[in-house]
């Protein structure tokens, strides 16, 4: 059983709490991802689990074992590295099996582990070849090799993918994903890639600060995000986000109000609240077939276009209706601008700076956070403001 238990790990340096509380019940089998920032402690906490690191409270068990003070050696796993570290001077077979011949496995065990293994990574016939024989991939997946001929418990995978090119990395990703179903084993990975992270896990550990923000699958963290920090993270391009205040109609933000009945959910007029939106919850006005449930629509002028191929982006800026549309950038938090994502459309795609259009959101994907960051709402769908008048002046 691979299973791995991480009961409110701690890791200090000094006056630096790098990791801070982290509790983890990660089932045999699962492939669970650490997601997170630089810095957040995701590669931390790995490196206790891996025994590399002694943490400075709490306990790590794998496999049903306590293995907080256990050296690597005697843990049940195996791990990659980002940086490949293949021995130069050894072929592809003297890599694969040079942790087996330190543990003295006889002559025919390691073949047949080996043979086995460079297959499972689709390299049989390569392994009379040097490591400046290989390519990027062929060298990963060899490390990779090297990592299932000992048939751990659990698997350990600490940014494998970093070092390699945009289009290996997504071809690495697949064989990643094949390669778990074929093993049926537990891979804890490590990433700051949060695309790498929602394509390949079935359940994500996003964290910040050296806490677990949220530990879901990966739909539920992108749908439900557990607070603004998850909905922020997850989700390429990232959510926008509006300072707003729960009124007896809905909510107002600076440049648009949102229709809807607060007595249907957890807020209460006058509460402060982030409203959350995802760029492709935002249609232009009588463009809105892939919305659910359209709010009323609202002023924006266009400010950059990207066409990226299957999907423009347009950012937009907004009127705070106090004579003109307020300054973009990052010093505003961003309310002043908002990010639309639209399917590939030659005309929007050739938008001009300064144009004006029309917006509507989709209430049914519209997030609140409290003032601290904690979610309140997904979803306003179907719950518009019981006051019609409201509606009425909106719309004017």
């Amino acid at each position: 059983m691979g299973n791995v238990t991480l009961d409110s790990l701690v890791k200090r340096y000094e006056d630096v709490t790098a990791v801070d509380g982290v509790d983890l019940a990660i089932e045999d089998g699962e492939f669970v991802t650490l997601v997170g920032p630089s810095g957040c402690g995701k590669s931390t906490t790995l490196e206790m689990v891996a025994g590399l690191t002694t943490p400075s409270e709490g306990t790590v068990e794998i496999a049903g074992r306590d293995v907080t003070n256990l050296p690597p050696k005697d843990r049940e796993i195996a791990m990659v590295f980002q940086n490949i570290a293949l021995f130069p001077h050894m072929d592809v077979h003297d890599n694969i099996s040079f942790g087996l011949r330190l543990r003295d496995y006889d002559d025919e065990e390691i073949e047949s582990r080996v043979e086995r293994a460079a297959e499972t990574v689709q390299m049989s016939g390569m392994t009379d070849r040097m490591p400046d024989e290989l390519s990027g991939g062929q060298r990963q997946r060899i490390a990779i090799a090297r990592a299932i001929v000992r048939e751990p418990e659990v698997f350990l995978m600490d940014e494998p993918l970093a070092n390699l090119d945009a289009a290996l990395r997504v071809h690495m990703r697949t064989e990643l994903q094949r390669l778990h179903k074929q093993l049926e084993t537990t891979i804890v990975y490590v990433t700051h890639d949060q695309e790498e992270a929602m394509t390949m896990s079935n359940r994500l550990a996003v964290m910040n600060g050296g806490q677990v923000q949220q530990f879901a699958s990966p739909l539920v963290c992108y749908n439900e995000p557990a607070n603004k920090f998850v909905a922020g993270f997850i989700g390429s391009p990232s959510m926008n986000f509006f300072e707003a205040e729960v009124t007896e109609d809905g909510v107002e933000t600076n440049f648009f109000d949102v229709s809807f009945d607060p007595s249907a959910f957890d807020v209460r007029p006058g509460q402060s609240v982030t409203l959350g939106v995802r760029p492709e919850d935002v249609a232009i006005e009588d463009s809105t077939e892939n919305l659910t449930d359209p709010t009323d629509a609202f002023g924006a002028t266009v400010d950059v276009v990207e066409p990226v191929g299957d999907e423009v982006f347009v950012y937009y800026r907004l009127d705070d209706g106090s004579g003109g549309a307020t300054p973009t950038g990052k010093e505003t938090g961003g309310e002043s601008q908002l990010l639309m994502s639209a399917p590939p459309d030659p005309e929007l795609a050739g938008g001009i700076e300064g144009e004006d259009h029309r917006v509507q959101l989709d209430r049914a994907a519209i997030h609140l956070f409290d003032e601290s960051g904690d979610a309140l709402v997904h979803g306003l769908a179907g719950q518009e403001s019981p006051h019609p008048e409201a509606r009425e002046v909106e719309s004017n």
